[in-house]
């Protein structure tokens, strides 16, 4: 545990606060200032101290538990504790520990100090997700709304030890508070999600949804690694690695008392921030020619290409609604386009003027594309899951069009298949 006051020092040396044996690491490296509000300083050392990508300089910059600290190659990460708890126990020197060394596969991917300068957010992020995948952590994972939250989670797994096991995903927002206890906890003789997914991993989308209830009981799940089912009493040991991901600002609400504080210490073990699609206009080409393929094959429609003229509109437009809103532009476009490449006018432009046109189109696309949902849910009895087979199109994304057109959604019996 952290003294609540004072100062470490964190290198190789043996006088060390914090002894790191690597090789990155200088004797004295670098200085944490203890606090209401921490602070880590520089202490003049060969390969660097980084926050978020960012150099520290010998001048004391904040530090938020959860944030990335990198001693050289070494990611250091402060985690919080019950803050009530440590009020009761009395302040004491955090002694050397056994050193702490990244995997050779995790450090090996690592770039040399000197190349940081120039990374870009991406670049970072990409070096961010292999070594958080090569420890045990629990995660937390948060950006605007349609960046790719999910997708950076699988890629933490795939990358991680737990590769081969259970990995599921629960959307907190999806059930009542009743009904995901069951799910999640499970009930009487029933095993629940947690179980299931013991030795794995479970992203927990949309984390600041949970119920305030459900909050306390996933707590007890990270502090004592065990479940209590439903209607029962005995708990039950599992091992799960937790992600959670969030658009919303989780202090803030922690502040408001929406949002259990200490929840959200235990996980928010490190944080990932995923960019805007605005601050990685780079990677626009990349992103849109993988959708654009997977559109054509959606639509049963021959390979299509990206024409320059296509190109600069995607990369001139600011996409408030990031991965997900160029999703749903690239398949539309590919709808109204004709012949073997994608039409520029059926996509979205930075120029409100330049894209008048367009604008008519996608309103044309959109109504027709309106009107074939109501058929198919009419032709299905308003069953969703076959609706979206016969549009040819995942459920979820349906229920998104669901909301976008401002179409009720049907209830009861011909919810689900």
């Amino acid at each position: 545990m952290l003294p609540a006051s004072g100062s470490l020092t964190i290198g190789r040396s043996s006088a060390c606060d914090v002894r790191i044996e690597h090789s990155s690491v200088s004797r004295k490296h670098a200085v944490l200032h203890l606090g209401t509000v921490h602070r880590i300083e520089d202490a003049g050392s060969a390969n660097g101290t980084r926050i978020a990508g960012r150099s520290v300089t010998s001048m004391p910059v904040p530090v938020a538990p959860g944030e990335v600290i990198e001693i050289g190659n070494v990611v250091v990460v402060i985690q919080a504790g019950d803050p009530t708890a440590a009020e009761r126990v009395p302040p004491v020197k955090l002694t050397p520990r056994p050193s702490f060394r990244l995997p050779p596969s995790a450090s090996s991917t690592v770039a040399p100090p000197g190349a940081r300068a120039n990374e870009t957010p991406m670049q970072r992020l990409e070096r961010l997700v292999k070594l958080v995948a090569a420890g045990n952590i629990h995660v937390l994972i948060t950006g605007e709304t349609g960046t790719g939250k999910e997708v950076i989670a699988e890629r933490v797994v795939r990358a991680s030890r737990r590769a081969n096991a259970a990995f599921f995903r629960v959307e907190a927002a999806a059930l009542a508070e009743h009904l995901l206890d069951r799910e999640l906890f499970g009930e009487g003789e029933k095993p629940g999600l947690f179980e299931a997914a013991n030795g794995g991993t479970v992203l927990v989308d949309e984390v600041s949804e949970l119920p305030l209830g459900t909050q306390a009981k996933l707590l007890r799940v990270l502090e004592r690694n065990e479940v209590i089912r439903v209607d029962t009493v005995a708990p039950r040991k599992v091992d799960v690695r937790f992600i959670a991901a969030t658009n919303r600002d989780l202090r803030a609400m922690v502040s408001e008392g929406l949002f259990r504080e200490d929840l959200y210490f235990r996980l928010n073990g490190i944080t990932i921030e995923v960019p805007p699609l605005r601050e990685r206009r780079d990677q626009i080409s990349a992103i849109a020619s993988e959708l654009l393929v997977k559109a054509c094959a959606d639509a049963n429609r021959p390979p299509m290409a990206l024409t320059k003229e296509s190109l600069a509109r995607l990369e001139s437009y600011d996409w408030p609604g990031n991965v997900r809103e160029l999703k749903n532009a690239i398949e539309r476009a590919v709808l109204l386009s004709q012949g073997d490449t994608l039409d520029p006018m059926a996509l979205p432009a930075g120029d409100a003027a330049d894209d008048a046109a367009g604008a008519r189109l996608r309103n044309d696309l959109a109504a027709f594309e309106r009107q074939r949902i109501v058929e198919a849910l009419e032709k299905c009895a308003g069953n969703q899951t076959k609706a979206a087979q016969l549009l040819g199109i995942s459920r979820r994304t349906l229920v998104s069009r669901l909301g976008e057109y401002n179409l009720p959604r049907p209830r009861g019996g011909g919810q689900r298949a």
